[in-house]
């Protein structure tokens, strides 16, 4: 059911609704719960099928991400700090806060494209990107070829196999479920490898559980 949801989504929302998911998930807090791979991929085959023109949907989708990721990363350089000031929180702490500082500094050109590929990462990755200082044309630059290959690359994919692959709708829906548990798949790894990752996971919800 879960595909004939998401093809009624899309067929409902048009190429600006399609925008607007994808820029909010790219760079907005209500988007991070967004599914923009499924999203992406099914919009591509849809675009195979007549529904979308594919160079258009391919190229308003690269803009919406770039955009978005830059409009997350302006709050975080703006406003981060500010919202980081909580010492006890699982995401808003000045801990996170030196992490982030620290973390782009080492790793910040790779995460902005890696982290477009993983779901809610992408949406708090240009945000702490701000928040962390990181130099802005190097941001742009390597946001630019990650949203290209995030969001051109899987309405591309949607594209190719539902023109190339007969009755290629009978797979859609396992391939969908494909697509999601791979990009699941490096935060889970992240966690379960991450001690204090875990800690502060499980902090959290006790917090939580108190309250």
């Amino acid at each position: 059911m879960f595909h004939f949801d998401l093809v009624g989504l899309i067929k409902t929302a048009g190429y600006l609704g399609l925008f607007a998911i994808i820029f909010a998930e790219s760079g907005l807090f209500i988007g991070f719960f967004l599914p923009g791979d499924s999203l992406l991929f099914t919009a591509g085959f849809l675009a195979s099928q007549g529904y979308l023109h594919i160079e258009l949907l391919a190229t308003l989708m690269v803009i919406a991400a770039v955009l978005g990721d830059n409009v997350g990363y302006a709050f975080g350089r703006r406003i981060g700090p500010k919202i980081f000031s909580k010492e006890q929180s699982i995401l808003f702490s000045k801990k996170n806060l030196l992490r982030a500082q620290n973390f782009f500094e080492e790793h910040g050109r790779k995460t902005i494209i890696l982290a477009r590929f993983i779901p809610a990462v992408r949406t708090f990755v240009p945000i702490l990107a701000g928040v962390g200082q990181m130099q802005y044309h190097v941001f742009f630059a390597f946001n630019i070829v990650g949203g290209l290959l995030w969001a051109a690359g899987l309405t591309l994919l949607g594209y190719f196999l539902g023109s190339t692959i007969p009755d290629v709708d009978r797979y859609l829906l396992p391939i969908i479920g494909g697509i999601i548990a791979l990009s699941v798949l490096p935060t889970i790894i992240h966690i379960i490898r991450d001690k204090e990752t875990r800690k502060d996971i499980i902090e959290f919800i006790r917090s939580r559980g108190k309250s």
